[in-house]
């Protein structure tokens, strides 16, 4: 059984609880908020949980080995860092960390702590994602893609008043492209690998991060069109264009429903596609086999795929964002 300690208290860390739980894979060990009733009020649902106020405490507990993070995006690094060099796995809710160097940095140390990092993105990991990717052709039949992934944030609201919430700050490496923008992102490199090219047109807010905006991954033979944004809502669907037809995704964050257009043979036809009701089931699930494996050599290859496209994702981000003019206090250092 994995033993998991949680920091950050908010909806995300309350279903990835659920799900962990659900896969009967882990225990909610260990709760850490700086304010003990924050703690106490998200642990006692879950039974007999371990509650602490300062981090030095809590990685400190012997019997938690798993440590998932969902604090603000620019905590996780340091956050991380400490989890790992006490022995523990990670894993960080996405966007995991804010620059290419931090993820070098954590990556490499995982190697040397013979313990394990992922990525929180759980669209790669849904059944139906894997799915799209066993339907898609050979890339030269490609000829493009459009992903939008888009919803209003009621911390907007906040902005508009003239704050700056965290997920609107660069203080703590806010913005749509680094929240939202990720999704599609995965799905791009996941299915088609790194781009030659990453370009990013962001509407940029008063706080200096991104509300909304447009991206472009171009490819050797084609071009991915990214739409991500927090100030608005999309409904739109996501689509990949084959010189034969079209593939289009209800969402691209967590596919419920896929059809192809066959122009060649005239014919529309819906994929069997089953969306389980908690998203992040199969992600738990995943991070359990590699933890509960570590001796598994296809476990592990497979985790090293994780890695990777953590590592690519990170950069095209990266690359996407600095395209756009957005600054974050983790660039300086």
């Amino acid at each position: 059984m994995i033993n998991l300690g949680i920091i950050g208290t908010n909806w995300i860390t309350d279903q990835f609880v659920q799900a962990a739980l659900e896969t009967g894979r882990y225990e909610l060990a260990a709760v850490y908020s700086r304010k003990l009733a924050t703690a106490q009020k998200f642990g006692e649902k879950y039974g007999d949980v371990e509650y602490a106020t300062d981090l030095e405490t809590f990685f400190k507990l012997a019997h938690v080995d798993t440590v998932y993070i969902a604090s603000p995006n620019s905590l996780h690094f340091e956050q991380a860092k400490q989890a790992i060099e006490a022995g523990k796995n990670v894993i960080v809710e996405k966007p995991a960390f804010s620059t290419p160097k931090e993820m070098d940095t954590i990556i490499e140390l995982v190697n040397q702590k013979r313990v394990f990092f992922f990525e929180a993105a759980r669209n790669i990991h849904e059944q139906a994602f894997k799915k799209i990717d066993d339907f898609l052709p050979l890339k030269d039949r490609i000829i493009g893609a459009d992903f939008s992934f888009m919803k209003y944030s009621s911390r907007y609201d906040l902005v508009l008043a003239g704050e700056e919430p965290n997920i609107f700050s660069p203080h703590f490496s806010g913005g749509a492209l680094v929240d939202l923008g990720v999704y599609p992102i995965y799905a791009a490199v996941a299915w088609f690998g790194m781009p030659k090219e990453s370009l990013y047109f962001g509407r940029l807010l008063p706080t200096g991060v991104d509300g909304m905006g447009t991206g472009v991954l171009r490819y050797e033979d084609f071009d991915v069109t990214i739409r991500t944004g927090k100030i608005g809502d999309s409904y739109q669907p996501s689509e990949i264009y084959f010189d034969f037809g079209t593939l289009t995704l209800d969402a691209i964050n967590s596919i419920s429903e896929a059809t192809f257009h066959n122009r060649e043979a005239g014919r529309s036809e819906k994929m069997a596609i089953h969306a389980l009701e908690n998203p992040m089931v199969e992600e738990a699930r995943d991070f359990a086999n590699v933890i509960e494996h570590p001796d598994d050599k296809n476990l592990g290859l497979l985790y090293e795929e994780w890695v990777e496209l953590a590592r690519n994702v990170n950069q095209v981000v990266y690359d996407m964002r600095k395209n756009a003019g957005v600054v974050f206090d983790a660039d300086e250092k």
